[in-house]
Formats: structure tokens, C-alpha cells, sequence
């Protein structure tokens, strides 16, 4: 099928976060495959990171109107997985369901309502270029955007059983930087404030937030500090992340960080906090559920949905009150590893289910 050639060309293009050309050249090939429907083209420049890319169908300003978000960047450095292959089951590549895939999917539903001379009206498409890194620049963008839009559809990939995503949680990365004082751990220790003492009895306190019936983990990934065996620890970090299914457990974390930097263990050492919340929680609604439910209906199929631990841009469109589902991609496993990989007939049943909810959508101008 043409729509898999399409994908192995962007597959073989390297569009690691930081290769900005890489991810360019990817988004140009999209330029092209949206003019050809009748789309007008935004495309936000960035100088250090690729560019985001917005595609406009015609508009009627009475009718709802439909967001379908992507990216367009992935997380292997160039030369380290760039090739594309394929059997009889599987594709095979960087991004064949982390979501080049994804893109292609809605991208090819997109062409088939076209080629049925069908007008695509109040569907859009925005394709972001740093999801892979948290949305850092992009995310500004995207909720600016999401103002404009009733729904949003997110191509990432589907579950096992092909289910939509109704909810995922919210994440947040943080940076404690802690300043002690050196000494001679032999001939001066006593006059040393030990960094690293610090930093392991805040990592204690740190993971003790976590709740699992909650549905919140706190994890405390990277620790340093130091400068050697004989010497009273100066300076210590550690690099932690938060994830949340509701907001009371958002606020009760946050508020206890706060307590647990601002308390110093170890006599003389100061502590900083830096970082955010980069995304926040995705709650599965009642406005969601009714959605799932109509989709059921217009494709008079049975639809699956999940939540999930990990995060996408879905969960910022979702936290701007625009009615969200993700997980319309074709389903995969292996991504973020060499071993990714996409069910091939996944595509088939993931595009026609999008070209039945395009196409009622562009009729009746809602769901």
C-alpha cells in the first residue's frame, strides 16, 4: 500500500528532538501531502529545534470544529536507528507507532475522503516538533491553539486491543540543587556540611511521597555529587519526576516538595528547586465517555478505552477543556527501543475508522 512507502520515507529521516533538520525535512514532506488536500499551511519557525506546522481545512465559523495532533520528532540520535524494514505482520522502524505512524494514519483518511471528492471542513492538524522532550516549546503553542477546537483526536499508538486513551496522567520534572561546604574529610571533617548527606535523606523523604493506591509515583532517577572519597561533599543534585492521576494528589505533592527542600537535614547546606510541571493530568470525563460511545455508534463497532501511566500532548489539549481521545494510531510495542515496531493491519482498521468519524463529522459538523 502506498500510505506504508510514505512511511518508510519519513522513517528513514532522522528527526531526533535536537536534529532540527532532520525534523524539518519531515515536516516539508507533510507541507507537500496537506497542500495536495486543500490545506493551508502555518508553520511556527524555531531556530534550535524543528518547526511546528498547523494544516487549516476550509471553515465554517457555526460549526464545531475538529483538532487531529501529532509530532513529528522521535528519540534516536542519527545513525543509531534509522532504518526501515518490514514481513508480512510488522513494520519496523524509529517512530512506525511513536508516531510517524500515527501521522500517516490520519494523514491517509484524510486522502481517501479527498479522493471521494468529499470538502474537508473544520478538521485541522497541528504537527509539533518537541513532544519527545516534554512539549517544552511546543506546549505554549498548543494550548494557544486548543482555545479554537470542540475536539481533539491524538494519533498516538492504540492499545493491544486497539483502545482509544481516556486518561492519562499528569507529569512533572524536577532539579534540587544542593550547596554544602568542602573539607577535608581526614584533618577537617567536622568542618565540612555534607552535600551528599543532604541529598540522601531528601531522597528518603522524596520517595515516601509515593501513593500507589493513588495512582501517584515520585521517582528520584539521577543523584550526583562530590568531589572525591577525602573530601566533605560541597555541591549535590538529584533529578526527580512526579506523575498523578487527580489533582488533590498534584497538590499534595507539590506543597510537600516545597517542605522538603526548604528543610535542611544537614546543618549549613542550602537547597533550590527548579522545574514544573511539564504536562498535566488527562481525567477520563464524562464528556470523553459520551464521545467513545458515539463513536461506537457512527461506526457501529465496539471501541475499547484505557488510561494510561504515560503522558502525550493529549494530556495538554485535555487540560485546556477541549473533549480529547487519544490512541487513534496504529497499534505497536517496542518504542523508544530498537525493537519498535507497528501491526501492520492495525493501519488498515485505524484509517478506516478515522475516515468514518472525518466523514460524519464533515456532514453533521459534531459529534
Amino acid at each position: 500500500m502506498s500510505y506504508f512507502d510514505d512511511l518508510k520515507t519519513i522513517v528513514e529521516i532522522n528527526s531526533y528532538t535536537k536534529n532540527k533538520a532532520g525534523v524539518d525535512q519531515v515536516g516539508e514532506l507533510f507541507d507537500t501531502w496537506f497542500k495536495n488536500l486543500d490545506f493551508k499551511i502555518d508553520v511556527y519557525e524555531r531556530e534550535l529545534i524543528g518547526s511546528h506546522h498547523h494544516y487549516i481545512s476550509k471553515h465554517d465559523s457555526t460549526s464545531k470544529k475538529l483538532l487531529l495532533l501529532g509530532h513529528l520528532d522521535t528519540v534516536f540520535p542519527p545513525n543509531k536507528f534509522d532504518k526501515y524494514s518490514e514481513d508480512n505482520e510488522w513494520v519496523y522502524g524509529a517512530g512506525v507507532c511513536d508516531m510517524k505512524g500515527g501521522n500517516i494514519v490520519a494523514l491517509q483518511a484524510l486522502r481517501e475522503i479527498y479522493n471521494d471528492e468529499i470538502e474537508i471542513n473544520n478538521i485541522d492538524v497541528l504537527l509539533v516538533s518537541d513532544e519527545e522532550s516534554g512539549s517544552d516549546d511546543s506546549k505554549y503553542l498548543t494550548s494557544k491553539l486548543a482555545k479554537e477546537y470542540d475536539y481533539c483526536f491524538v494519533y498516538e499508538a492504540a492499545g493491544k486491543n486497539l483502545e482509544v486513551v481516556t486518561g492519562r496522567k499528569g507529569v512533572g520534572t524536577f532539579f534540587i540543587d544542593i550547596e554544602g561546604r568542602a573539607a577535608h574529610a581526614g584533618n577537617h571533617y567536622s568542618d565540612g556540611n555534607d552535600a551528599n548527606l543532604e541529598a540522601s535523606y531528601k531522597l528518603q523523604e522524596l520517595v515516601k511521597l509515593t501513593n500507589l493506591e493513588k495512582g501517584t509515583t515520585l521517582n528520584v532517577g539521577k543523584i550526583e555529587g562530590g568531589i572525591g572519597a577525602n573530601t566533605i561533599s560541597p555541591h549535590a543534585s538529584l533529578v526527580f519526576e512526579l506523575r498523578y492521576k487527580d489533582a488533590n494528589e498534584k497538590d499534595r505533592v507539590l506543597e510537600a516538595i516545597d517542605k522538603i527542600v526548604n528543610h535542611s537535614f544537614v546543618d549549613g547546606t542550602i537547597s533550590k528547586l527548579r522545574g514544573d510541571i511539564q504536562r498535566d493530568v488527562m481525567l477520563t470525563s464524562l464528556e470523553s465517555l459520551k464521545l467513545v460511545k458515539k463513536i461506537e455508534k457512527i461506526t457501529n463497532s465496539s471501541i475499547d478505552y484505557e488510561e494510561r501511566g504515560g503522558v502525550s500532548d493529549a494530556n495538554i489539549v485535555s487540560s485546556c477543556g477541549v473533549i480529547t481521545l487519544d490512541g487513534f494510531g496504529p497499534f505497536g510495542d517496542g518504542d523508544h527501543t530498537i525493537h519498535e515496531r507497528a501491526l501492520k493491519k492495525s493501519f488498515e482498521s485505524r484509517i478506516e475508522l478515522s475516515k468514518k468519524l472525518f466523514n460524519y463529522f464533515i456532514k453533521k459538523s459534531d459529534f
